[in-house]
């Protein structure tokens, strides 16, 4: 009989010990899968990042040619950067294009502005006129860096 309860618990323990190699293939399995899915996201995050920093890039460049008002470019830009959550890391680099942005990022835009009474418009262009005035030149300085922004020059 002791041969017997020896043979069934070696064929428990065998048993035991196929059931944790399955459950050690599936686990293995699995963490592949995570890793691979994983490194796939972050693949489509670096590019869908890279793509927003080719637009910032080419927003500035169109300012420097005059081919974008320099207004327009700012908050495109600064918008940008918001989308990546980056605003707070780069705006020590570029002051001047956050510092007109801040004055005119509540400034209605689109149908909102044409909505507008024509005293209200004109107190708004004024202010951005104000802003534009003073701050132009450093903005295309601040452009001109922007031109080349790479991944790697944001802290």
């Amino acid at each position: 009989m002791s041969q017997a309860l020896i043979i069934v618990a070696v064929l428990i323990v065998l048993a035991l010990a196929v059931y944790a190699a399955s459950l050690l293939w599936q686990l293995k399995k699995q963490t592949e899968a995570r890793a691979k899915a994983q490194a796939e996201q972050k693949a489509v995050a670096d590019a869908r990042r890279e793509s927003i920093f080719e637009d910032i890039r080419y927003i500035a460049h169109a300012m420097l040619e005059d081919r974008c008002e320099v207004s327009e470019g700012v908050v495109r830009i600064a918008r940008l950067f918001e989308a990546l959550s980056l605003s707070e890391r780069v705006s020590g680099d570029y002051p001047a294009l956050f510092k007109h942005f801040e004055r005119i990022r509540n400034h209605p835009i689109m149908e909102e502005r044409k909505a507008l009474p024509k005293q209200e418009r004109m107190r708004f262009d004024f202010e951005r006129m104000k802003s534009e005035s003073e701050l132009t030149d450093a903005i295309l300085d601040d452009a001109k860096r922007l031109k080349e922004f790479k991944l790697s020059s944001c802290h």
